[in-house]
């Protein structure tokens, strides 16, 4: 029998070379106030009968607030705000399947868009995969389109870090821990832990590095009618289709620094359509991007 303790033998396995330990995630206590300097951000998540915000509905939501300094280090939660709610139709079984919801769970369960609202305040707002959450939050509770977001699955350039997936569970177990998915309170709680590590490459926090992103202006700029034989060209220069039907052009387009924008519109002109054209654009920051209400001038 050995008297070494979980901590001793995680570190005689890892020393070892060929282990590496799992922990499984467990939260720190809540905060009871926000520490003095910091300031409070939420990371939220919402479990849904389908995957179109237009038709489908929100069967749970959850709010989980932290306090961060002003260079970006986490620093404690706060309480969680988690609710479950009934929605119009049945719960889809393969709904049920993936997240543990069930029609029994919800009924007569319903979740007040005011009090959504004012547990938020005007507080930075991160979902790991925002432009899915934002779409159904706005539509269920219009206050939150006036609050600034932000999205850890695109907004930390995970791949430049060594990770093979952005995937939540898949960056949680290559940072050495696991939690108990497809919930939603356990899923805000894996994402405030994941941007509180450090990255492996650069070494700053992932969340420092969230807040970057979020604080940036950028140009979104659209490859409207170009012509079929330049999407090879436009793709390996970072454009993405847009194929939905979401008020944006049917087009290739592409966001770009303030700085940039200069130059991506003589790109077009020169490389893609070989003369002068209007190239439409829109400004993008945290309190749009995301979202469903980016529509192009110009």
């Amino acid at each position: 029998m050995t008297n070494l303790t979980p901590d001793e033998m995680i570190a005689a396995l890892e020393a070892h070379g060929d282990f590496r330990v799992l922990r499984r995630l467990r939260p720190t206590a809540p905060m009871l106030e926000a520490p003095a300097g910091t300031r409070r951000a939420l990371l939220l998540d919402v479990e849904t009968t389908g995957l179109d915000p237009d038709t489908d509905e929100i069967i749970e939501l959850a709010m989980v607030p932290f306090f961060y300094s002003i260079d970006g280090e986490i620093v404690g939660i706060g309480d969680a705000f988690s609710s479950l709610r009934q929605p119009t139709l049945t719960i889809p079984a393969e709904v049920t399947k993936i997240t543990g919801i069930d029609d029994a769970m919800v009924e007569g369960k319903s979740i007040d868009p005011v009090e959504v609202a004012a547990f938020a305040g005007a507080n930075l707002v991160i979902a790991h995969n925002a432009p899915f959450d934002r779409r159904y939050l706005e539509r269920f509770c219009p206050a939150l389109a006036q609050n600034p977001w932000a999205c850890s699955m695109s907004e930390v350039s995970w791949a430049a870090e060594g990770f093979e997936s952005s995937k939540l569970a898949f960056l949680a177990l290559s940072s050495g821990f696991y939690y108990d998915r497809h919930r939603a309170v356990n899923d805000c709680h894996a994402a405030i832990e994941l941007l509180s590590h450090k990255l492996p490459v650069t070494g700053g926090r992932a969340f420092a590095a969230l807040l970057a992103s979020a604080r940036r202006t950028t140009l979104r700029c659209w490859a409207e009618n170009s012509p079929f034989e330049s999407k090879d060209v436009l793709k390996q220069r970072g454009y993405r289709w847009n194929g939905d039907d979401n008020g944006q052009p049917r087009s290739w387009w592409i966001d770009v620094g303030e700085a940039d924008i200069e130059a991506e519109k003589a790109f077009l002109c020169a490389e893609i359509y070989k003369r002068d054209t209007i190239i439409r654009t829109a400004t993008i920051t945290a309190f749009n991007r995301h979202s469903s209400r980016i529509a192009p001038v110009g």
